[in-house]
């Protein structure tokens, strides 16, 4: 059976205070939080993050009390709940903007996508790569924004410096300032002993859900080829509400059915 989500047409704010004060609404909310276990120091820029294995089933064969229970600074969007809202200054074109994620709603779908730092090495090979196939996502009704916790006027100064020599230069989206690390704490990337953020990736909807989420330590960056696909498929289930994309999917490519007789049909095709 597909799982689904209600959407809905608000967004929650990002505002610590009033995130704090308000459950996500969905009920496996409570019972899951994220923990990342990091080294006291930051050591050339690279880190290991452990999550609690799950505890071993019982003799009745469920788990017992503490399987997946993570801890973090706050809870985390889950995939399926509204984004938190924010507001923040950014750089786009080389000049200060204001971002507002909730004025994409109902207009566009938004990749937002965070990193740790500028002027590192593998923030650039990411940025650049989102910037340069930039047209793809447009053509899917699609903007892309980058967060991390450097000021505007860091960012700024790595979009002036040229790409050879490890800069940016002139990006097709805006790249936000999360001073504050509010953004990065509210989606539940933020590594509180550092005051970075992990690369952390969310997909979210016209209807501002989250539809997609990946998080991946420092040392790995993320694939454009895969967030496209993934885009792709979300875009074509909406579209096509009775069905369903198996692994790999891709435009063209033969869907499933998610009843246990119809899925048959895919199942002999392959």
């Amino acid at each position: 059976m597909a799982c689904s989500a209600a959407a809905s047409t608000a967004f929650i704010s990002s505002n610590p205070g009033s995130f704090s004060s308000r459950k996500l609404s969905s009920p496996v909310t409570a019972s899951l939080r994220r923990t990342v276990a990091v080294p006291d120091r930051l050591s050339n820029h690279f880190l290991s993050s452990r999550l609690p294995r799950s505890a071993a089933p019982s003799r009745n064969g469920s788990l017992s009390g503490r399987s997946f229970v993570v801890r973090a600074s706050c809870d985390a969007p889950l995939v399926g709940n509204k984004a938190p809202d924010f507001e923040a200054e950014a750089v786009f074109d080389q000049e200060f903007i204001n971002v507002k994620l909730s004025d994409y709603l109902g207009k566009k779908y938004v990749i937002l996508f965070f990193y740790p730092l500028d002027f590192t090495f593998v923030c650039p090979t990411e940025i650049t790569a989102f910037s340069d196939r930039y047209g793809e996502f447009e053509k899917l009704n699609t903007e892309v924004l980058g967060v991390s916790v450097d000021s505007v006027f860091s960012h700024l100064a790595w979009v002036q410096t040229d790409r050879k020599s490890g800069g940016l230069g002139d990006l097709k989206y805006p790249l936000i300032s999360d001073i504050n690390k509010s953004i990065s704490k509210s989606y539940g990337v933020l590594i509180p002993d550092q005051g970075i953020a992990l690369r952390g990736l969310f997909i979210i909807d016209k209807e501002g859900v989250i539809q997609h989420s990946t998080i991946n330590n420092l040392a790995i960056g993320r694939s454009v080829d895969e967030t496209l696909r993934t885009l792709q498929a979300l875009q074509y289930v909406q579209d096509n509400p009775d069905e369903v994309c198996p692994a790999g999917w891709k435009p063209g490519e033969k869907s499933m059915k998610p009843d246990p007789k119809l899925s048959k049909e895919y199942f002999a095709a392959i």
